[in-house]
């Protein structure tokens, strides 16, 4: 099989091109999405690693949803480690402006969980 060098050095600059193009934008899950800075103060994270649960139960009303007043204290959702259901409290008062994780999504210590205004 004999490669064309003209293909090759055409598909490098396109490729060359593309990575120039997409300049201060990540690729995630075949989507260009722009980055943006998360006011870390205004976060609740993750205390420990496993499974983010939004409710207490399958088909039970979420802890929190976005636009939702929360208090400080509040659970926000669950984190299951080890068989063991963690309920993972609110560290601020406010208003949910995102939640980051999807039911049953697994999470990493630290990891952005709730975006509170």
């Amino acid at each position: 099989m004999e490669i064309d060098k003209k293909i090759v050095r055409k598909l490098i600059q396109v490729l060359e091109d593309l990575k120039k193009s997409i300049n201060e934008k990540e690729i995630i899950n075949s989507e260009v999405v722009e980055t943006e800075e998360i006011d870390k103060s205004k976060t609740v994270t993750s205390p420990i690693v496993g499974t983010a649960y939004l409710a207490p139960e399958p088909g039970a009303k979420k802890f929190v949803e976005i636009g939702k007043k929360i208090k400080k204290g509040d659970t926000i959702m669950i984190v299951e480690a080890m068989k063991t259901m963690n309920h993972v409290p609110s560290t601020l008062d406010g208003v949910v402006k995102e939640v980051s994780v999807e039911d049953g999504q697994p999470v990493e210590f630290g990891q952005i969980l709730v975006v509170i205004d």
